[in-house]
This record gives structure tokens, sequence and C-alpha cells, in this order.
């Protein structure tokens, strides 16, 4: 869906990207969850801890800026190296 809405904003100078967050320590995240299960998501994580708002919000921050008009169509993980 991203790479098509950056054809179909092309010549516009608007740029269409996606942050894909991995696990991150939100109320969201933690609703529902046991302390076992969440510990398994921290054991599966090659940075060993879920990820915070602040990972994300510099990647956001950096794509919205005039320094990230040259990423236009992609998926961006920002993830920690997590697969889960």
């Amino acid at each position: 869906m991203v790479k098509i809405l950056a054809k179909e904003l092309k010549g516009t100078g608007i740029t269409a990207n996606c942050i894909a967050p991995g696990p991150i320590a939100t109320e969201l995240f933690y609703a529902g969850k046991t302390e076992e299960m969440i510990k398994r998501v921290v054991d599966m994580s090659p940075m060993n801890r879920l990820g915070e708002t602040k990972d994300i919000a510099p990647v956001v921050g950096f794509v919205a800026c005039d320094s990230g008009e040259w990423i236009n169509g992609q998926v961006i993980r920002v993830n920690g190296g997590s697969i889960v």
C-alpha cells in the first residue's frame, strides 16, 4: 500500500512511508498479557528488552523532516531486531 501511495503522490513533493515498530512498552502492549507472556517476548528480542516510545519517535521525526525527503515508499522496521 505504501509503494502504491508513493507512486500516486509522484510529483507532489509528498512522501509515503510506514513505520513498523516491534513490541513497545505501552499500556496497549501490556493489556491482557501475563508476566510470563511479556518475559517470552523480551527473551525473543536480540536487544533483550521491549522497545520504548523514545526508540520510535526519532525515526518518525527523521522521516517526517526535510532530511528524510529521499526516503519514499518504504516500510521501516524499528523493532530492535525482533521477529515477533
